[in-house]
Order: C-alpha cells, then sequence, then structure tokens
C-alpha cells in the first residue's frame, strides 16, 4: 500500500496532488513513515516536488514532509537530510503558510537527530533565523521561536549552538519579543522566553545578554505583568510568567548582576504574581520564591524592603504550600536572618516561632534542616528568642530529631542553646560548630 502511494506521486497525472494528499494522511502513522523512507526514491520524489515550480504540489509535499519532522525515530529524520537545505532556503518564501511549515518541518527534525543539527549549522541555521525573527508575522515569529528553543536544548547546544547564536542579532530580537509579550503575541514570547532560559541556564558567561539591559528590561515585564493580573490578564499568561522568572532568578545568581535590580517594586509585583496563580498554577510559587531567595541571598536592600513593604505575612502563609515551597520560603527567611539582630528582632515581631513548630514535625529532613538554620540564626541574634521558643514547647519538637543521622547534631546544639540561661556564652559556641 506504501509502495502504490509512493507510485501514485511518481507518475505525474493530474491526479498527483490527490496522490499526495493520501500519502499526507498515511505518514501520520509511525509505521508508515518507517516504510516509506525504507523505499528506493521516495525522499528524492518528495523532494522534487518539494522544489518544483507548482505551487499547489510544492506545499502538499511540504506537507507530507511535515508528517515525516513528527517522527520519533531518528532513522526517519536522517532520511530527510537531502531536503534540510531546501526548507532553509524556503525560510523566504512566498506563502505564510508554507514559510511555518519549513520552520516547523526544521524544528520537529532537529529534536531527533544530532546529524540533521549537525548539517544545519554549516548551512546557515541560525543567520536565517537571524533574518526570519524580523518578520512582521506572529506566526512566523513563533515558529522561529520554536525552531531555536529545540536547537537550545540539543546536548551539543553550549559548546556549538548558544556561541554562534550570542553572535547574531537574535538575542536582541528575543528580549524584544519578550518584553512586548502582552502588545504583540504571547505565543512568539512564550517560545523566546524560553530560548532566553535555555541561553541563561546553559551558559555560563552571559555578559552578551546582560549588555543588552537582560535584568532591567525583565524586571520591567515582570512589573508590567504583575499590573495585568488584577484586571484583564490575558489567556495563557502562566506560560509566559514562568521562564520569565527563571531567566532573571539565574541571571541575578551572577556576580555581575549586582547593584543592576534595586527596585522594591519588584518584590510588590512577585507576592501579586504569586497570589493570582497560587491555587491554579501552584507551580509558579516555586518559581517565584527561587527568584525572592536570589534576591535576597546576600542583600540587605531586598530584606530591608521585604520588611519595610510589610510582605512578610504573605511570605509566612507560603510555609505550608508544598516541600519545595517551604524550604524555599524559609531560606528567604534565613537570608533576611543573615543580615543581623535587627532584622531578626523585625522578623520576631511576627508570629514566627508557632509557625515554626509544625515544620518541625514535617517527615522530610530538608525543610526541617532548614528551620533549623533559621533557629540558629534567630537564636545567635536575639537570645531571648531562645526562651520564647521554648515557652512555645519548642523544646519538644526538638528532641525527636536527636535520633536523626542528619539532623541530630543541630537539633542537640539548638537543645543545649535553648536550656542554658540567658547570657551563657556556651551554648552560643556549641550552635556555631554544629551550623559551620
Amino acid at each position: 500500500q506504501v509502495l502504490e502511494l509512493l507510485r501514485g506521486v511518481q507518475r505525474g497525472s493530474e491526479d498527483r496532488k490527490r496522490s499526495l494528499g493520501r500519502l499526507r494522511w498515511a505518514l501520520q502513522n509511525e509505521e508508515t513513515q518507517q516504510k516509506f523512507v525504507r523505499l528506493d526514491g521516495s525522499i528524492r520524489t518528495l523532494t522534487g516536488l518539494f522544489t518544483s515550480s507548482l505551487g499547489d504540489l510544492q506545499l502538499e509535499a511540504a506537507r507530507c514532509l511535515h508528517e515525516l519532522s513528527h517522527s520519533s525515530v531518528p532513522a526517519v529524520a536522517e532520511a530527510c537530510l537531502p531536503v534540510t537545505s531546501y526548507l532553509l532556503t524556503y525560510l523566504s518564501g512566498h506563502s505564510l503558510e508554507f514559510t511555518e511549515l519549513c520552520l516547523y518541518t526544521l524544528g520537529n527534525l532537529v529534536v531527533e537527530s544530532e546529524a540533521v543539527r549537525k548539517q544545519l549549522l554549516p548551512q546557515g541555521i541560525i543567520p536565517v533565523l537571524a533574518s526570519c525573527i524580523q518578520s512582521p508575522h506572529e506566526a512566523v515569529l513563533e515558529g522561529v521561536g520554536y525552531v531555536l528553543s529545540q536547537l537550545l536544548q540539543a546536548k551539543e547546544a553550549p559548546t556549538e549552538i548558544i556561541p554562534l547564536v550570542l553572535d547574531s542579532v537574535l538575542p536582541q530580537h528575543m528580549l524584544q519579543l519578550v518584553c512586548s509579550g502582552l502588545k504583540a503575541g504571547m505565543g512568539a514570547a512564550v517560545e523566546f522566553a524560553w530560548c532566553l532560559h535555555y541561553i541563561i541556564c546553559r551558559h555560563k558567561d552571559n555578559v552578551v545578554l546582560l549588555a543588552l539591559g537582560a535584568v532591567p528590561a525583565l524586571t520591567s515585564l515582570l512589573l508590567d505583568l504583575a499590573s495585568e493580573i488584577p484586571q484583564d490578564a490575558p489567556e495563557g499568561l502562566e506560560l509566559l510568567v514562568c521562564p520569565v522568572l527563571r531567566c532573571l532568578s539565574n541571571l541575578l545568581a551572577q556576580t555581575d548582576c549586582q547593584g543592576q535590580r534595586q527596585d522594591g517594586r519588584l518584590l510588590v509585583a512577585l507576592f501579586l504574581i504569586l497570589q493570582c496563580f497560587l491555587q491554579q498554577h501552584p507551580f509558579l510559587v516555586q518559581e517565584c520564591l527561587w527568584l525572592l531567595n536570589n534576591l535576597t541571598a546576600d542583600d540587605p536592600f531586598f530584606c530591608s524592603a521585604l520588611l519595610s513593604l510589610d510582605l512578610l505575612p504573605a511570605l509566612l502563609q507560603l510555609l505550608t504550600c508544598s516541600q519545595m515551597a517551604t524550604v524555599l520560603a524559609l531560606t528567604v527567611l534565613c537570608n533576611v536572618a543573615e543580615q543581623g539582630p535587627l532584622q531578626c528582632q523585625r522578623l520576631l515581631r511576627q508570629p514566627l516561632l508557632p509557625r515554626l513548630l509544625p515544620l518541625l514535625t514535617l517527615p522530610d529532613p530538608e525543610p526541617v534542616g532548614q528551620c533549623l538554620e533559621l533557629l540558629h540564626l534567630l537564636f545567635l541574634h536575639c537570645p531571648e528568642a531562645a526562651a520564647d521558643f521554648t515557652r512555645h514547647g519548642g523544646h519538644q519538637a526538638l528532641e525527636q530529631h536527636q535520633n536523626t543521622p542528619e539532623l541530630q547534631e543541630r537539633a542537640q546544639a539548638l537543645l543545649d542553646m535553648v536550656r542554658q540561661p540567658p547570657g551563657a556564652p556556651s551554648a552560643c559556641q556549641a550552635t556555631l560548630a554544629a551550623f559551620s
């Protein structure tokens, strides 16, 4: 049957377009795809029709190639190697649908085959995409983002692909399209936001993006996104928020970013986003808290702003959201407590200690360990907190971890501290040794 379909396409009769249509439907089956590419002359025939001057046949052949590109079998993708140069050439095609087909076919092919990726790079796929990203058509831009995101996820991307992308005009256009997502097109903005994320998390030196002003641009975008939330948030906004949070968070983790981000409004924006997405998209809680952690780590400005803007109650509510949220929220509290006695006193003005007690009963040692770290900082900078903790029943909560191997030393050190009379130096020294 597959052979008959191929012969119908090869005959050159007037119903060739109809034969191509039947072939396209047949190629939606993975077994048929593999049988087809093994037939002698099958790809050569499709390539000939794909490069013909007959527009309707050319489009149908493109649809057939697109169906083949969906295969998860690398051999099918590699059978399409002869057509890759034509796919690139036709990205400046006459038809919007044709250009889209070429883009998504390329994107699908590069997912499954390293051989295809290695052939496309010297053929100039990066310069071609750099040209396409300047298209005025939203559909084309989204297709470019799809191809680029697949390339940037390849195992060889850090050494062979990302440097080429950074040397092109792509980064500035990607950043611009991401930051205009609410006005231009959400689909393209989402694709390019993930592209930026793959670059940032897989490339150690992000001076290109920093020089383009990525940190202030993404900060402004989050402020804009947060301002949209209470009014008329677009459908699928969370799909853009997630990679933007990751991009900014990872950029801020780099030391070169210090001093570029002193804007307390970003904290307010984060908590607005948290409030909006907490119920329907709880995965964003973790993303927001990770960014909040990177903002407050060793940063007196943001630690102080978190308290001055009265955001601590909202943060404390996240302590029981999920295991990862608990750990990250506690880490943020540790960042604040590390700033010294004044910030610890401000923390303790909230009902913090009673909220920590239930966390010490959790079965997972990771949040418990982070809770012990916070208690260590509070007791260190505000010794009176140890007595308050005991009055809330903290002594018993600590005792249950005396036999937990990874926690027992820190739990014992804190127990020794709460047992000591106020002002005794030995308890402080024991605690420091256990937590060092």
